[in-house]
Protein backbone atom coordinates (compact mmCIF):
# COMPACT_ATOMS: atom_id res chain seq x y z
CA UNK A 1 0.00 0.00 0.00
CA UNK A 2 2.93 2.14 0.70
CA UNK A 3 3.76 2.28 -3.27
CA UNK A 4 0.71 2.78 -4.13
CA UNK A 5 0.06 6.13 -2.37
CA UNK A 6 3.93 6.83 -3.22
CA UNK A 7 2.77 6.57 -6.91
CA UNK A 8 -0.33 8.65 -5.93
CA UNK A 9 1.55 11.41 -4.70
CA UNK A 10 4.26 11.54 -7.68
CA UNK A 11 1.08 11.97 -10.25
CA UNK A 12 -0.46 14.49 -8.23
CA UNK A 13 3.00 16.61 -7.64
CA UNK A 14 3.89 15.54 -11.24
CA UNK A 15 0.73 17.43 -12.19
CA UNK A 16 1.25 20.26 -9.74
CA UNK A 17 4.98 20.64 -10.84
CA UNK A 18 3.69 21.32 -14.62
CA UNK A 19 0.86 23.58 -13.48
CA UNK A 20 3.55 25.83 -11.28
CA UNK A 21 5.64 25.72 -14.64
CA UNK A 22 3.22 27.00 -16.91
CA UNK A 23 2.37 29.60 -14.25
CA UNK A 24 5.68 30.88 -13.36
CA UNK A 25 7.87 30.16 -16.22
CA UNK A 26 11.22 28.52 -15.25
CA UNK A 27 11.73 26.78 -11.97
CA UNK A 28 14.40 27.10 -9.62
CA UNK A 29 16.57 24.57 -7.74
CA UNK A 30 15.43 25.32 -4.47
CA UNK A 31 11.54 25.94 -4.87
CA UNK A 32 9.33 26.80 -7.33
CA UNK A 33 8.91 30.36 -8.23
CA UNK A 34 6.01 32.45 -7.27
CA UNK A 35 3.88 34.20 -10.10
CA UNK A 36 3.45 37.70 -10.12
CA UNK A 37 0.53 39.48 -7.77
CA UNK A 38 -1.67 40.18 -10.25
CA UNK A 39 -1.84 36.08 -11.77
CA UNK A 40 -1.39 34.58 -8.23
CA UNK A 41 -5.68 34.30 -7.85
CA UNK A 42 -6.49 32.78 -11.31
CA UNK A 43 -3.07 30.53 -10.99
CA UNK A 44 -3.65 29.18 -7.56
CA UNK A 45 -7.61 28.37 -8.72
CA UNK A 46 -6.37 26.34 -11.97
CA UNK A 47 -3.72 24.34 -9.75
CA UNK A 48 -6.95 23.59 -7.32
CA UNK A 49 -9.00 22.50 -9.49
CA UNK A 50 -6.49 20.16 -11.23
CA UNK A 51 -5.38 18.59 -7.93
CA UNK A 52 -9.50 18.03 -7.17
CA UNK A 53 -9.64 16.18 -10.26
CA UNK A 54 -6.77 13.96 -10.55
CA UNK A 55 -7.84 12.66 -6.68
CA UNK A 56 -11.46 12.11 -7.99
CA UNK A 57 -10.25 10.38 -10.80
CA UNK A 58 -8.04 8.00 -8.58
CA UNK A 59 -10.90 7.59 -5.69
CA UNK A 60 -13.42 6.41 -8.75
CA UNK A 61 -10.95 3.51 -10.16
CA UNK A 62 -9.42 2.63 -6.78
CA UNK A 63 -11.43 -0.37 -5.14
CA UNK A 64 -10.07 -1.60 -2.00
CA UNK A 65 -8.86 -4.92 -1.69
CA UNK A 66 -11.35 -7.68 -0.03
CA UNK A 67 -14.73 -5.38 -0.53
CA UNK A 68 -17.45 -4.71 -3.30
CA UNK A 69 -18.27 -1.89 -4.85
CA UNK A 70 -21.40 -0.83 -3.19
CA UNK A 71 -24.00 2.08 -4.89
CA UNK A 72 -25.25 4.68 -2.23
CA UNK A 73 -28.35 2.88 -2.02
CA UNK A 74 -27.43 -0.03 -0.88
CA UNK A 75 -27.23 0.14 2.53
CA UNK A 76 -30.23 1.21 3.71
CA UNK A 77 -29.96 -0.53 7.08
CA UNK A 78 -30.78 1.87 10.43
CA UNK A 79 -28.72 3.04 13.46
CA UNK A 80 -30.03 0.41 15.69
CA UNK A 81 -27.98 -2.88 16.05
CA UNK A 82 -29.81 -5.90 14.02
CA UNK A 83 -32.09 -3.50 12.11
CA UNK A 84 -32.70 -4.54 8.89
CA UNK A 85 -35.57 -1.78 8.20
CA UNK A 86 -35.24 1.84 7.37
CA UNK A 87 -38.14 2.81 9.39
CA UNK A 88 -37.11 1.04 12.49
CA UNK A 89 -37.20 -2.25 14.29
CA UNK A 90 -40.97 -1.81 15.35
CA UNK A 91 -43.74 -2.71 13.69
CA UNK A 92 -46.32 -0.67 15.00
CA UNK A 93 -46.67 2.44 16.71
CA UNK A 94 -48.71 2.29 20.06
CA UNK A 95 -50.96 5.33 19.30
CA UNK A 96 -54.19 4.32 21.06
CA UNK A 97 -54.30 4.64 24.82
CA UNK A 98 -55.74 0.84 24.66
CA UNK A 99 -52.25 -0.10 23.24
CA UNK A 100 -50.20 2.23 25.76
CA UNK A 101 -52.05 0.96 28.83
CA UNK A 102 -50.87 -2.74 27.76
CA UNK A 103 -47.27 -1.52 27.39
CA UNK A 104 -47.18 0.22 31.15
CA UNK A 105 -48.82 -3.23 32.38
CA UNK A 106 -45.93 -4.99 30.82
CA UNK A 107 -43.48 -2.96 32.23
CA UNK A 108 -45.11 -3.10 35.66
CA UNK A 109 -44.88 -6.61 35.34
CA UNK A 110 -41.29 -7.31 33.86
CA UNK A 111 -39.26 -4.37 35.04
CA UNK A 112 -40.86 -4.10 38.58
CA UNK A 113 -41.09 -0.19 37.98
CA UNK A 114 -43.44 2.52 39.34
CA UNK A 115 -46.95 3.37 37.91
CA UNK A 116 -45.07 7.21 37.56
CA UNK A 117 -42.27 5.92 35.59
CA UNK A 118 -44.41 3.40 33.13
CA UNK A 119 -47.06 6.13 32.33
CA UNK A 120 -43.90 8.58 31.77
CA UNK A 121 -42.49 6.16 29.38
CA UNK A 122 -45.13 5.46 27.17
CA UNK A 123 -46.59 8.39 27.19
CA UNK A 124 -49.98 7.36 28.86
CA UNK A 125 -51.95 9.68 31.33
CA UNK A 126 -52.42 8.10 35.08
CA UNK A 127 -55.85 8.40 35.24
CA UNK A 128 -56.21 6.18 31.74
CA UNK A 129 -54.05 3.23 33.59
CA UNK A 130 -57.03 3.65 36.89
CA UNK A 131 -59.90 3.45 34.51
CA UNK A 132 -62.00 0.45 34.50
CA UNK A 133 -64.66 0.01 31.41
CA UNK A 134 -67.70 -0.21 32.26
CA UNK A 135 -68.67 -1.67 28.81
CA UNK A 136 -71.98 -4.32 29.12
CA UNK A 137 -71.13 -7.61 28.76
CA UNK A 138 -71.51 -8.80 24.94
CA UNK A 139 -71.48 -12.71 25.57
CA UNK A 140 -74.68 -13.44 24.21
CA UNK A 141 -74.21 -11.43 20.73
CA UNK A 142 -70.85 -12.42 20.51
CA UNK A 143 -71.84 -16.31 20.67
CA UNK A 144 -74.67 -15.18 18.64
CA UNK A 145 -72.98 -13.77 15.69
CA UNK A 146 -70.21 -16.47 15.65
CA UNK A 147 -72.85 -18.87 15.45
CA UNK A 148 -74.30 -16.83 11.64
CA UNK A 149 -70.65 -16.65 10.68
CA UNK A 150 -70.59 -20.53 10.91
CA UNK A 151 -73.81 -21.22 9.51
CA UNK A 152 -73.71 -18.30 6.74
CA UNK A 153 -69.71 -18.93 5.99
CA UNK A 154 -69.99 -16.44 3.11
CA UNK A 155 -71.71 -13.81 5.01
CA UNK A 156 -70.21 -10.28 5.84
CA UNK A 157 -70.53 -8.12 8.65
CA UNK A 158 -73.19 -5.93 6.77
CA UNK A 159 -75.62 -8.73 6.67
CA UNK A 160 -74.62 -10.45 10.10
CA UNK A 161 -76.02 -7.09 11.26
CA UNK A 162 -79.00 -7.07 9.28
CA UNK A 163 -80.04 -10.66 10.73
CA UNK A 164 -79.08 -9.60 14.41
CA UNK A 165 -82.09 -7.02 13.76
CA UNK A 166 -84.01 -9.49 12.23
CA UNK A 167 -83.52 -11.38 15.63
CA UNK A 168 -84.26 -8.12 17.56
CA UNK A 169 -81.03 -8.00 18.92
CA UNK A 170 -80.73 -3.71 19.07
CA UNK A 171 -76.44 -3.78 19.38
CA UNK A 172 -75.56 -0.59 16.76
CA UNK A 173 -73.61 -1.80 14.00
CA UNK A 174 -70.56 -0.23 15.87
CA UNK A 175 -70.68 -2.95 18.38
CA UNK A 176 -70.93 -5.62 15.69
CA UNK A 177 -68.13 -4.71 13.65
CA UNK A 178 -65.71 -5.03 16.73
CA UNK A 179 -66.71 -8.23 17.74
CA UNK A 180 -66.73 -9.38 14.11
CA UNK A 181 -62.79 -8.05 13.90
CA UNK A 182 -62.10 -9.64 17.35
CA UNK A 183 -63.53 -12.79 16.49
CA UNK A 184 -61.41 -12.72 13.12
CA UNK A 185 -64.72 -13.38 11.07
CA UNK A 186 -62.97 -11.03 8.59
CA UNK A 187 -63.99 -12.32 4.86
CA UNK A 188 -60.76 -11.88 2.25
CA UNK A 189 -61.99 -12.08 -0.94
CA UNK A 190 -59.38 -10.96 -4.00
CA UNK A 191 -61.75 -9.10 -6.23
CA UNK A 192 -60.46 -8.92 -10.51
CA UNK A 193 -59.06 -5.62 -11.14
CA UNK A 194 -61.43 -4.01 -13.73
CA UNK A 195 -59.91 -2.09 -16.35
CA UNK A 196 -60.84 1.71 -17.39
CA UNK A 197 -62.41 0.81 -20.45
CA UNK A 198 -64.91 -2.19 -19.15
CA UNK A 199 -66.60 0.52 -17.03
CA UNK A 200 -68.61 2.08 -19.82
CA UNK A 201 -71.92 0.00 -20.20
CA UNK A 202 -74.79 0.74 -22.86
CA UNK A 203 -77.72 2.68 -21.45
CA UNK A 204 -80.72 0.96 -20.47
CA UNK A 205 -83.89 2.14 -19.61
CA UNK A 206 -84.68 2.97 -16.24
CA UNK A 207 -86.68 -0.30 -14.27
CA UNK A 208 -89.66 0.76 -12.16
CA UNK A 209 -91.53 -2.52 -11.50
CA UNK A 210 -90.90 -6.07 -11.59
CA UNK A 211 -90.39 -8.02 -14.37
CA UNK A 212 -89.63 -5.46 -16.88
CA UNK A 213 -86.40 -7.18 -17.96
CA UNK A 214 -84.64 -10.45 -16.83
CA UNK A 215 -81.35 -11.43 -16.91
CA UNK A 216 -80.05 -15.07 -17.65
CA UNK A 217 -76.37 -16.79 -18.22
CA UNK A 218 -74.90 -19.82 -17.82
CA UNK A 219 -72.57 -21.09 -15.10
CA UNK A 220 -70.65 -24.32 -15.40
CA UNK A 221 -69.34 -26.66 -12.26
CA UNK A 222 -68.75 -30.30 -11.10
CA UNK A 223 -69.64 -33.66 -9.33
CA UNK A 224 -67.22 -35.25 -6.91
CA UNK A 225 -66.30 -37.70 -9.44
CA UNK A 226 -65.05 -34.84 -11.68
CA UNK A 227 -68.31 -34.85 -14.31
CA UNK A 228 -69.16 -31.83 -15.56
CA UNK A 229 -72.85 -29.95 -15.45
CA UNK A 230 -73.96 -26.61 -16.49
CA UNK A 231 -76.75 -24.72 -14.44
CA UNK A 232 -78.78 -21.69 -15.97
CA UNK A 233 -79.63 -18.93 -14.23
CA UNK A 234 -82.25 -16.60 -14.93
CA UNK A 235 -82.65 -12.79 -12.85
CA UNK A 236 -85.39 -10.02 -12.32
CA UNK A 237 -83.02 -7.48 -12.92
CA UNK A 238 -85.69 -5.16 -10.78
CA UNK A 239 -86.31 -7.15 -7.80
CA UNK A 240 -83.32 -9.59 -7.76
CA UNK A 241 -85.61 -12.40 -7.65
CA UNK A 242 -83.90 -15.59 -8.99
CA UNK A 243 -86.84 -17.05 -11.18
CA UNK A 244 -85.34 -20.54 -12.05
CA UNK A 245 -81.63 -21.93 -11.79
CA UNK A 246 -81.95 -25.04 -14.50
CA UNK A 247 -79.43 -27.84 -13.89
CA UNK A 248 -78.22 -30.53 -16.58
CA UNK A 249 -75.09 -32.19 -18.34
CA UNK A 250 -75.79 -30.60 -21.78
CA UNK A 251 -77.95 -28.05 -22.03
CA UNK A 252 -78.87 -26.29 -26.00
CA UNK A 253 -81.31 -23.73 -26.72
CA UNK A 254 -84.32 -25.93 -26.36
CA UNK A 255 -83.65 -26.61 -23.21
CA UNK A 256 -83.96 -22.87 -22.67
CA UNK A 257 -87.06 -22.50 -24.44
CA UNK A 258 -88.36 -24.95 -22.79
CA UNK A 259 -87.37 -23.28 -19.32
CA UNK A 260 -89.16 -19.98 -20.70
CA UNK A 261 -92.07 -21.52 -20.88
CA UNK A 262 -92.27 -23.70 -17.45
CA UNK A 263 -91.80 -19.96 -16.69
CA UNK A 264 -94.88 -18.00 -18.59
CA UNK A 265 -97.06 -21.15 -17.77
CA UNK A 266 -96.53 -20.96 -13.69
CA UNK A 267 -96.46 -17.12 -13.61
CA UNK A 268 -98.53 -16.19 -16.24
CA UNK A 269 -96.14 -13.49 -17.73
CA UNK A 270 -92.79 -12.67 -19.91
CA UNK A 271 -90.68 -9.71 -19.53
CA UNK A 272 -90.40 -6.92 -22.40
CA UNK A 273 -86.74 -7.51 -22.39
CA UNK A 274 -83.68 -10.23 -21.74
CA UNK A 275 -80.30 -9.10 -21.48
CA UNK A 276 -78.01 -11.87 -22.70
CA UNK A 277 -74.64 -12.85 -24.08
CA UNK A 278 -74.13 -14.12 -27.41
CA UNK A 279 -73.32 -17.79 -26.25
CA UNK A 280 -74.64 -20.30 -28.74
CA UNK A 281 -77.56 -20.92 -26.51
CA UNK A 282 -78.79 -17.37 -26.67
CA UNK A 283 -78.09 -16.75 -30.49
CA UNK A 284 -80.03 -19.90 -31.48
CA UNK A 285 -83.13 -20.14 -33.88
CA UNK A 286 -85.47 -21.66 -31.29
CA UNK A 287 -84.95 -19.15 -28.51
CA UNK A 288 -85.18 -16.39 -31.66
CA UNK A 289 -88.10 -17.91 -33.02
CA UNK A 290 -89.50 -17.93 -29.31
CA UNK A 291 -88.85 -13.83 -28.54
CA UNK A 292 -90.52 -13.08 -31.68
CA UNK A 293 -93.44 -15.04 -30.70
CA UNK A 294 -93.78 -13.67 -27.08
CA UNK A 295 -92.85 -9.98 -28.48
CA UNK A 296 -89.55 -10.11 -26.35
CA UNK A 297 -86.61 -8.12 -27.20
CA UNK A 298 -83.49 -10.14 -26.79
CA UNK A 299 -80.62 -7.67 -25.66
CA UNK A 300 -77.41 -8.88 -26.46
CA UNK A 301 -74.03 -7.32 -24.71
CA UNK A 302 -70.90 -6.32 -26.35
CA UNK A 303 -68.65 -9.22 -27.34
CA UNK A 304 -66.04 -9.06 -24.08
CA UNK A 305 -67.89 -7.06 -22.60
CA UNK A 306 -69.58 -8.73 -18.86
CA UNK A 307 -70.54 -5.43 -17.24
CA UNK A 308 -73.14 -4.80 -20.28
CA UNK A 309 -75.30 -7.61 -17.99
CA UNK A 310 -73.59 -6.88 -14.48
CA UNK A 311 -76.95 -8.15 -12.43
CA UNK A 312 -76.94 -11.88 -13.72
CA UNK A 313 -73.15 -11.59 -13.36
CA UNK A 314 -73.38 -10.22 -9.50
CA UNK A 315 -75.63 -13.22 -9.37
CA UNK A 316 -73.34 -15.80 -10.18
CA UNK A 317 -70.70 -14.38 -8.44
CA UNK A 318 -73.08 -14.82 -5.21
CA UNK A 319 -74.31 -18.33 -6.58
CA UNK A 320 -71.01 -19.71 -6.73
CA UNK A 321 -69.37 -18.33 -3.41
CA UNK A 322 -72.12 -19.18 -1.10
CA UNK A 323 -73.44 -22.44 -3.05
CA UNK A 324 -71.16 -24.46 -5.84
CA UNK A 325 -68.04 -23.54 -3.51
CA UNK A 326 -69.44 -24.74 -0.31
CA UNK A 327 -71.32 -27.83 -1.56
CA UNK A 328 -69.73 -30.94 -2.55
CA UNK A 329 -72.53 -32.74 -5.16
CA UNK A 330 -72.59 -36.73 -5.16
CA UNK A 331 -75.28 -36.97 -8.22
CA UNK A 332 -77.00 -34.45 -10.78
CA UNK A 333 -80.02 -35.15 -8.68
CA UNK A 334 -77.67 -34.22 -5.53
CA UNK A 335 -76.68 -30.97 -7.03
CA UNK A 336 -80.71 -29.99 -7.80
CA UNK A 337 -81.54 -30.30 -4.65
CA UNK A 338 -79.11 -28.23 -3.24
CA UNK A 339 -79.52 -25.64 -5.88
CA UNK A 340 -83.38 -25.65 -5.27
CA UNK A 341 -82.58 -24.73 -1.67
CA UNK A 342 -80.10 -22.00 -1.99
CA UNK A 343 -82.43 -20.48 -4.45
CA UNK A 344 -85.20 -20.30 -1.96
CA UNK A 345 -82.74 -19.11 0.21
CA UNK A 346 -81.79 -16.26 -1.98
CA UNK A 347 -84.84 -15.03 -2.74
CA UNK A 348 -86.68 -15.29 1.29
CA UNK A 349 -83.86 -15.23 3.04
CA UNK A 350 -80.68 -13.67 2.35
CA UNK A 351 -80.52 -9.75 3.06
CA UNK A 352 -79.75 -8.14 -0.61
CA UNK A 353 -77.18 -5.18 -0.10
CA UNK A 354 -78.95 -3.35 -3.25
CA UNK A 355 -82.08 -3.77 -1.78
CA UNK A 356 -81.38 -1.85 1.57
CA UNK A 357 -81.16 -5.31 3.24
CA UNK A 358 -84.45 -6.67 2.10
CA UNK A 359 -84.76 -10.20 0.32
CA UNK A 360 -86.40 -9.82 -3.02
CA UNK A 361 -89.69 -11.50 -2.12
CA UNK A 362 -90.08 -8.50 0.56
CA UNK A 363 -89.61 -6.38 -2.56
CA UNK A 364 -91.89 -7.86 -5.06
CA UNK A 365 -95.09 -8.41 -1.47
CA UNK A 366 -94.37 -4.32 -1.19
CA UNK A 367 -94.32 -3.42 -5.23
CA UNK A 368 -97.85 -5.44 -5.28
CA UNK A 369 -99.19 -4.04 -2.24
CA UNK A 370 -98.50 -0.49 -3.32
CA UNK A 371 -97.50 0.67 -6.65
CA UNK A 372 -94.91 3.17 -5.61
CA UNK A 373 -93.16 0.97 -3.08
CA UNK A 374 -89.36 1.95 -3.05
CA UNK A 375 -86.86 -0.11 -0.79
CA UNK A 376 -85.40 3.51 0.42
CA UNK A 377 -88.33 4.34 1.87
CA UNK A 378 -88.16 1.62 4.55
CA UNK A 379 -84.74 3.59 5.98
Amino acid sequence: MEGHNCHEEIEVHGVADCVRLEAGGERRGGGGSVPEAGDQRSHVLQLEEEVQRVRTRRAETVTPVGRRKQSAEADRRGPDLGQADAPGCVKKKALRSRQRRLLAERLLADYRVSERRACAVVLLARSVLYYVEHRRNDRAVRQRIREIAETRVRYGFPRIQILLRREGWRDNHKRTYRIYKEEGLNLRRKRPRRSKTAAHRQQRPVLTRPHQCWSMDFVSDQLFDGRRFRALTLVDNYSRECLEIEVGQSLKGFDVVAVMERIKERRGLVPQRIQVDNGSEFISKALDQWAYENEVTLDFSRPGKPTDNPFIESFNGSFRDECLNVNWFLSLEDAKEKIETFKDDYNGFRPHSALCGLTPNQVIEGNLQDPNFSTLDRY
